[in-house]
């Protein structure tokens, strides 16, 4: 059994930091590094990259809507081609960042209300899909299972990875509790620990109403910006190598 673990980082801007990601680099395997339109600045992401190299972490675009304010958690109704367009630059900097720590890019996440909104909105999906396409290099898109984007992106010829998420409370349709809810995030290591060693040994997710859902996640998402976030990521992975489950990027 084999699993990744991934996490949102590269999200502080100037002199204001979010989270500790060189000390979460020991837990996980993939880094998902901020691409500067909801978060992060050029100096930032740079050093995220030269760290994710040093670790070993393979490096994934969070590319999301241009939103700094709102730290990309706002949905913004653009068309689809500005949307394209926005992804694809974001791509080029994140390249020519990655590129010059000695990385790459090699694989892309939507941020936030993006990766939310393109589970059930096919036009803002398919603007996703349609930018990492003409980007190049088949870069597999990492999403939720059962979103419109997957299937947009498998259509398109693209890699779709279906991913979970630790520290984040489920509805009994599969779908991210908001923000917004009381409950969203989880903070309980053993609790989430054990959810998740449940979900790659047995495919399960417990929803916050105690059903079961079923899925096949390749990966599971820790975020970096959790307070705890360091802790909590070293906590899931000894469950889950002591579980014996692998930890290694998917690409």
């Amino acid at each position: 059994m084999a699993i990744d673990l991934n996490s949102d980082v590269g999200e502080s801007f100037g002199t204001w930091t979010l989270g500790d990601d060189a000390a979460v680099f020991r837990s996980v395997s993939s880094a998902n590094v901020a691409c500067g339109f909801h978060a992060g600045d050029p100096s930032t992401i740079a050093q995220t990259c030269r760290d994710a190299v040093a670790s070993g972490v393979t490096i994934g675009a969070h590319v999301g809507y241009r939103d700094l304010a709102g730290f990309g958690r706002r949905f913004v109704d653009c068309s689809a081609t500005e949307l394209a367009d926005d992804v694809l630059y974001q791509l080029g900097a994140l390249d020519a960042i990655s590129r010059a720590a000695g990385g790459a890019i090699e694989y892309v996440k939507p941020h936030g209300a993006l990766y939310n909104t393109i589970v059930t909105h096919e036009v803002h999906a398919r603007a996703v899909v349609d930018a990492v396409t003409a980007f190049g290099g088949e870069l597999p898109l990492l999403l939720l299972p059962g979103s419109v984007a997957l299937v947009a992106a498998e259509r398109a010829g693209l890699r779709g990875v279906a991913e979970a998420f630790a520290d984040r409370a489920y509805n009994p349709d599969g779908t991210l509790v908001s923000r917004r809810e009381p409950g969203a995030v989880l903070h309980d290591e053993r609790e989430v620990a054990a959810n998740m060693v449940r979900l790659a040994t047995e495919g399960v997710i417990v929803a916050r109403d105690g059903s079961s859902l079923r899925t096949a996640a390749e990966s599971i998402c820790l975020h970096g910006d959790t307070p705890g976030a360091v802790s909590l990521a070293a906590a899931v992975r000894h469950d889950l190598e002591a579980a014996g489950v692998e930890i290694r990027s998917f690409v």
